[in-house]
């Protein structure tokens, strides 16, 4: 008896755990104990100056992940504007992708306050809310069509608008 209990207290937290959100501003990730510094010991870089320290090396394999982040972007814009999010301004953000090796984004972290950023073109508390409920749901099914034989990251300034 005191096994099926235990087998199904582990699938409840396995499931849990599933379910929580991958997605979080930088500030949510501090604040939850997600540090980018050890993400990135875990994620190696998808690029890098030295291929060496790169999941993706070669010339080839470097321009299909350039087009398969372009897709994203794209497929996420899409999902936005299907269901009625609409930015004022030209938006500005940073985000870095942690991707499980068969595409699945494991992590997806995001910053609206950059330093160059006037403060009259924040997004409001209630946008930004929007736009990460919105950003869960998407991450959810979404699968990068770029896979590698480990876990890797992506990450980039992005304009919304």
């Amino acid at each position: 008896m005191k096994s099926i209990l235990k087998l199904l207290l582990l699938i409840l937290l396995s499931n849990k755990m599933q379910s929580q959100s991958k997605v979080f501003s930088i500030e949510e990730a501090q604040k939850m104990g997600i540090s980018i510094e050890k993400l990135d010991l875990e994620y190696k870089s998808a690029v890098h100056v030295d291929s060496t320290k790169a999941v993706f090396k070669t010339e080839t394999q470097q321009q299909k992940l350039q087009e398969s982040y372009t897709k994203l972007l794209q497929d996420f814009g899409s999902f936005l504007n299907k269901n009625n999010f609409k930015w004022e301004i030209k938006t500005k953000c940073f985000q870095r992708i942690y991707f499980a090796p068969n595409g699945k984004i494991d992590y997806f972290i995001y910053n609206f306050k950059l330093k160059s950023v006037l403060p009259e073109n924040l997004i409001s508390e209630e946008k930004q809310k929007e736009f990460q409920r919105l950003l869960e749901l998407f991450v959810k099914d979404y699968t990068f069509s770029s896979t590698a034989a480990e876990p890797f990251a992506q990450c980039s300034p992005t304009s919304y608008q």
